[in-house]
Protein backbone atom coordinates (compact mmCIF):
# COMPACT_ATOMS: atom_id res chain seq x y z
CA UNK A 1 0.00 0.00 0.00
CA UNK A 2 1.45 3.53 -0.84
CA UNK A 3 2.55 5.38 1.84
CA UNK A 4 -0.02 8.76 2.59
CA UNK A 5 1.97 11.72 4.22
CA UNK A 6 -0.13 13.42 6.76
CA UNK A 7 0.17 17.26 6.56
CA UNK A 8 -0.24 19.51 9.27
CA UNK A 9 -1.83 23.24 8.57
CA UNK A 10 -1.41 25.53 11.14
CA UNK A 11 -4.57 27.40 11.92
CA UNK A 12 -5.85 29.85 14.37
CA UNK A 13 -4.88 33.35 15.79
CA UNK A 14 -6.34 34.65 12.21
CA UNK A 15 -5.02 32.33 9.93
CA UNK A 16 -8.05 32.45 7.23
CA UNK A 17 -6.61 30.11 4.34
CA UNK A 18 -6.22 26.56 6.42
CA UNK A 19 -9.13 25.16 4.72
CA UNK A 20 -7.94 25.26 1.56
CA UNK A 21 -4.40 24.79 1.89
CA UNK A 22 -5.28 21.59 3.44
CA UNK A 23 -7.75 20.47 0.57
CA UNK A 24 -5.12 21.20 -1.99
CA UNK A 25 -3.22 18.42 0.11
CA UNK A 26 -5.45 15.90 -0.07
CA UNK A 27 -6.44 16.21 -3.68
CA UNK A 28 -2.93 14.97 -4.61
CA UNK A 29 -2.97 12.21 -2.31
CA UNK A 30 -1.60 13.81 1.39
CA UNK A 31 -3.57 13.56 4.34
CA UNK A 32 -4.17 16.93 5.69
CA UNK A 33 -5.83 17.73 9.72
CA UNK A 34 -5.47 21.51 10.89
CA UNK A 35 -4.08 21.83 14.10
CA UNK A 36 -3.98 24.85 16.54
CA UNK A 37 -0.28 26.55 17.10
CA UNK A 38 -1.47 26.01 20.65
CA UNK A 39 -1.95 22.39 20.33
CA UNK A 40 2.02 22.28 19.27
CA UNK A 41 2.67 24.77 21.67
CA UNK A 42 1.21 23.07 25.12
CA UNK A 43 2.15 19.51 23.76
CA UNK A 44 -1.58 18.12 22.93
CA UNK A 45 -0.13 17.08 19.68
CA UNK A 46 3.70 16.84 18.19
CA UNK A 47 5.19 18.16 14.90
CA UNK A 48 6.78 14.67 14.67
CA UNK A 49 4.24 13.17 14.07
CA UNK A 50 3.38 14.43 10.92
CA UNK A 51 5.40 14.95 7.66
CA UNK A 52 4.54 18.38 6.18
CA UNK A 53 3.97 21.61 7.39
CA UNK A 54 1.88 24.20 6.11
CA UNK A 55 1.98 27.94 6.97
CA UNK A 56 -1.39 29.06 5.49
CA UNK A 57 -2.20 32.49 4.37
CA UNK A 58 -4.22 35.00 6.29
CA UNK A 59 -3.78 37.95 9.12
CA UNK A 60 -2.17 36.23 11.89
CA UNK A 61 -2.43 38.21 15.48
CA UNK A 62 -4.17 40.72 13.35
CA UNK A 63 -0.70 41.45 11.93
CA UNK A 64 0.08 43.68 14.68
CA UNK A 65 3.63 44.58 15.29
CA UNK A 66 3.94 43.68 11.70
CA UNK A 67 2.70 40.36 9.61
CA UNK A 68 3.83 37.37 10.69
CA UNK A 69 5.86 38.82 13.40
CA UNK A 70 4.10 37.36 16.77
CA UNK A 71 3.17 34.42 15.31
CA UNK A 72 6.72 33.87 13.91
CA UNK A 73 8.12 34.91 17.44
CA UNK A 74 6.03 32.11 19.32
CA UNK A 75 7.15 29.53 16.66
CA UNK A 76 10.67 31.09 17.06
CA UNK A 77 10.86 30.12 21.20
CA UNK A 78 7.92 27.69 21.65
CA UNK A 79 8.54 25.47 18.65
CA UNK A 80 12.71 25.66 18.33
CA UNK A 81 13.69 22.12 18.49
CA UNK A 82 10.86 20.37 17.31
CA UNK A 83 11.13 22.67 13.85
CA UNK A 84 14.86 21.76 13.97
CA UNK A 85 14.54 18.50 14.34
CA UNK A 86 11.42 18.52 11.92
CA UNK A 87 14.18 19.84 8.90
CA UNK A 88 16.55 17.74 9.90
CA UNK A 89 14.21 14.40 9.31
CA UNK A 90 14.08 15.81 5.42
CA UNK A 91 10.51 17.10 6.05
CA UNK A 92 9.46 20.01 4.16
CA UNK A 93 8.08 23.27 5.32
CA UNK A 94 5.60 25.82 3.09
CA UNK A 95 4.31 29.51 4.20
CA UNK A 96 2.37 30.97 1.99
CA UNK A 97 1.32 34.88 2.23
CA UNK A 98 1.01 35.38 6.02
CA UNK A 99 3.14 31.73 6.23
CA UNK A 100 5.60 33.34 4.17
CA UNK A 101 5.97 36.28 6.50
CA UNK A 102 5.75 33.80 9.41
CA UNK A 103 9.17 32.01 8.21
CA UNK A 104 11.10 34.96 7.33
CA UNK A 105 10.25 36.33 10.98
CA UNK A 106 11.07 32.89 12.41
CA UNK A 107 14.62 32.79 10.50
CA UNK A 108 13.93 29.92 9.06
CA UNK A 109 14.03 32.27 5.54
CA UNK A 110 16.44 32.16 4.16
CA UNK A 111 18.24 30.38 6.36
CA UNK A 112 21.74 30.52 7.67
CA UNK A 113 24.55 29.27 5.57
CA UNK A 114 24.48 25.78 7.21
CA UNK A 115 21.70 23.51 6.89
CA UNK A 116 20.79 23.48 10.21
CA UNK A 117 18.09 26.16 11.28
CA UNK A 118 19.63 28.94 13.81
CA UNK A 119 16.41 30.86 13.79
CA UNK A 120 18.35 34.06 13.19
CA UNK A 121 15.74 36.63 11.05
CA UNK A 122 17.87 37.93 8.42
CA UNK A 123 15.51 39.29 5.71
CA UNK A 124 11.75 40.50 5.90
CA UNK A 125 8.66 41.54 3.72
CA UNK A 126 7.53 45.18 4.15
CA UNK A 127 5.02 47.66 2.86
CA UNK A 128 4.19 47.43 -0.68
CA UNK A 129 5.51 50.04 -2.58
CA UNK A 130 1.94 50.87 -3.46
CA UNK A 131 1.39 52.05 -0.12
CA UNK A 132 -1.95 49.79 0.03
CA UNK A 133 -3.19 45.87 0.08
CA UNK A 134 -2.86 44.47 -3.39
CA UNK A 135 -5.36 42.01 -4.57
CA UNK A 136 -4.47 41.33 -8.30
CA UNK A 137 -3.11 38.32 -10.45
CA UNK A 138 0.26 37.98 -11.00
CA UNK A 139 2.35 35.94 -13.46
CA UNK A 140 5.75 34.08 -12.08
CA UNK A 141 8.66 32.85 -12.95
CA UNK A 142 10.50 29.54 -11.39
CA UNK A 143 14.30 29.00 -10.90
CA UNK A 144 14.79 25.73 -12.81
CA UNK A 145 18.50 25.79 -10.71
CA UNK A 146 17.12 25.87 -7.67
CA UNK A 147 17.12 22.65 -4.79
CA UNK A 148 13.10 23.76 -3.94
CA UNK A 149 11.77 20.54 -3.80
CA UNK A 150 7.95 22.18 -3.98
CA UNK A 151 8.83 23.93 -7.52
CA UNK A 152 10.69 21.33 -9.41
CA UNK A 153 9.23 20.67 -12.83
CA UNK A 154 7.36 24.31 -12.88
CA UNK A 155 8.52 26.79 -15.47
CA UNK A 156 5.79 29.71 -15.02
CA UNK A 157 2.31 30.08 -13.55
CA UNK A 158 -0.48 32.70 -13.23
CA UNK A 159 -1.62 33.16 -9.12
CA UNK A 160 -3.12 35.76 -6.91
CA UNK A 161 -1.47 38.07 -4.75
CA UNK A 162 -3.48 39.18 -1.44
CA UNK A 163 -1.07 41.15 0.92
CA UNK A 164 -0.29 44.65 1.99
CA UNK A 165 3.35 43.90 3.14
CA UNK A 166 4.86 41.60 0.42
CA UNK A 167 8.03 43.18 -0.11
CA UNK A 168 10.63 41.52 0.16
CA UNK A 169 13.94 43.14 1.85
CA UNK A 170 17.46 41.97 2.71
CA UNK A 171 19.86 44.42 5.06
CA UNK A 172 22.28 44.90 2.03
CA UNK A 173 23.47 43.81 -1.56
CA UNK A 174 26.28 41.23 -0.98
CA UNK A 175 23.14 39.09 1.17
CA UNK A 176 20.97 39.44 -1.83
CA UNK A 177 23.27 38.08 -4.20
CA UNK A 178 24.33 35.55 -2.31
CA UNK A 179 20.45 34.28 -2.00
CA UNK A 180 20.24 34.86 -5.96
CA UNK A 181 24.13 32.59 -6.00
CA UNK A 182 22.98 29.87 -3.55
CA UNK A 183 20.06 29.48 -6.32
CA UNK A 184 16.99 30.31 -3.48
CA UNK A 185 15.53 32.58 -5.26
CA UNK A 186 12.61 29.71 -6.65
CA UNK A 187 10.03 32.19 -7.81
CA UNK A 188 10.27 35.87 -9.21
CA UNK A 189 7.82 38.31 -10.73
CA UNK A 190 7.62 38.44 -14.29
CA UNK A 191 6.38 40.47 -17.23
CA UNK A 192 5.12 37.53 -19.36
CA UNK A 193 5.37 40.08 -22.54
CA UNK A 194 9.04 40.97 -21.94
CA UNK A 195 11.17 38.46 -22.63
CA UNK A 196 14.39 40.56 -22.53
CA UNK A 197 13.78 42.05 -18.93
CA UNK A 198 16.99 41.86 -16.18
CA UNK A 199 15.62 39.85 -13.60
CA UNK A 200 17.99 42.15 -10.97
CA UNK A 201 15.66 45.44 -11.87
CA UNK A 202 12.44 46.03 -10.14
CA UNK A 203 9.88 45.85 -12.29
CA UNK A 204 6.86 48.38 -12.37
CA UNK A 205 3.77 47.97 -10.90
CA UNK A 206 1.54 46.40 -11.37
CA UNK A 207 4.10 43.58 -12.52
CA UNK A 208 5.69 43.85 -9.37
CA UNK A 209 2.92 44.01 -6.91
CA UNK A 210 5.35 45.41 -3.85
CA UNK A 211 8.64 46.38 -5.34
CA UNK A 212 10.49 43.56 -3.98
CA UNK A 213 14.34 43.28 -4.16
CA UNK A 214 15.25 41.26 -7.56
CA UNK A 215 11.37 40.42 -8.27
CA UNK A 216 11.27 38.11 -4.97
CA UNK A 217 7.87 36.25 -4.88
CA UNK A 218 9.04 32.78 -2.70
CA UNK A 219 12.76 31.70 -1.68
CA UNK A 220 13.81 28.71 -0.40
CA UNK A 221 16.43 27.21 2.24
CA UNK A 222 19.97 25.90 1.53
CA UNK A 223 18.26 22.28 1.82
CA UNK A 224 15.05 22.92 -0.33
CA UNK A 225 12.54 21.83 2.18
CA UNK A 226 11.73 25.39 3.33
CA UNK A 227 9.58 27.70 0.60
CA UNK A 228 7.65 30.55 1.06
CA UNK A 229 5.97 32.76 -1.12
CA UNK A 230 3.67 35.79 -1.11
CA UNK A 231 1.22 34.25 -3.83
CA UNK A 232 -1.37 32.17 -3.37
CA UNK A 233 -0.87 28.75 -5.28
CA UNK A 234 -3.69 27.18 -3.22
CA UNK A 235 -6.24 29.52 -5.11
CA UNK A 236 -5.24 28.27 -8.99
CA UNK A 237 -5.92 24.78 -7.75
CA UNK A 238 -8.27 24.31 -10.59
CA UNK A 239 -8.42 26.08 -14.16
CA UNK A 240 -11.58 27.57 -14.16
CA UNK A 241 -10.40 30.03 -11.15
CA UNK A 242 -8.18 31.74 -13.37
CA UNK A 243 -9.85 35.20 -14.01
CA UNK A 244 -9.03 34.00 -18.18
CA UNK A 245 -10.96 30.83 -18.38
CA UNK A 246 -14.44 32.24 -19.18
CA UNK A 247 -12.78 33.72 -22.33
CA UNK A 248 -10.85 30.94 -22.73
CA UNK A 249 -7.03 32.01 -22.21
CA UNK A 250 -6.72 30.27 -19.14
CA UNK A 251 -3.07 28.26 -19.24
CA UNK A 252 -3.81 24.80 -19.59
CA UNK A 253 -2.28 22.53 -17.19
CA UNK A 254 -0.70 18.72 -18.98
CA UNK A 255 -2.57 16.57 -16.27
CA UNK A 256 -4.39 13.42 -15.81
CA UNK A 257 -6.59 15.77 -13.61
CA UNK A 258 -8.67 17.55 -16.89
CA UNK A 259 -9.50 20.04 -14.46
CA UNK A 260 -6.25 20.69 -12.58
CA UNK A 261 -4.70 23.97 -12.25
CA UNK A 262 -1.25 25.17 -12.35
CA UNK A 263 -0.96 25.34 -8.51
CA UNK A 264 -1.67 21.98 -7.32
CA UNK A 265 1.63 20.56 -9.13
CA UNK A 266 3.46 22.77 -5.78
CA UNK A 267 1.55 20.20 -3.12
CA UNK A 268 1.78 17.15 -5.18
CA UNK A 269 5.58 17.67 -5.58
CA UNK A 270 6.11 17.91 -1.61
CA UNK A 271 3.57 14.89 -1.04
CA UNK A 272 5.41 12.85 -4.13
CA UNK A 273 8.40 13.78 -1.99
CA UNK A 274 7.80 12.24 1.14
CA UNK A 275 6.05 9.24 -0.46
CA UNK A 276 9.45 8.75 -2.27
CA UNK A 277 11.23 9.06 0.93
CA UNK A 278 9.24 6.52 2.88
Amino acid sequence: MMYVPKVAVLFGFGINCDHETAAVFDMVGGKSTRVHLNSFISGIDNLANYDILAVPGGFSFGDHLGSGRLMGNRMRFSLRDELTEFIKAGKPIIGICNGFQVLVKTGLLPGPEGKIPDFIQRASLTLNDSGRYEDRWVTLEFNQQSNCIWTQGITQMDCPVRHGEGKYVMPDRAMLSALSDNNQIAVRYIDPNDSNYDPDQVLPFPKSPNGSMMNIAGITDKTGLVFGLMPHPEAIYAQWLHPDYSRGDAPVTVSDISWEGEGLQIFRNAVEYVISNN
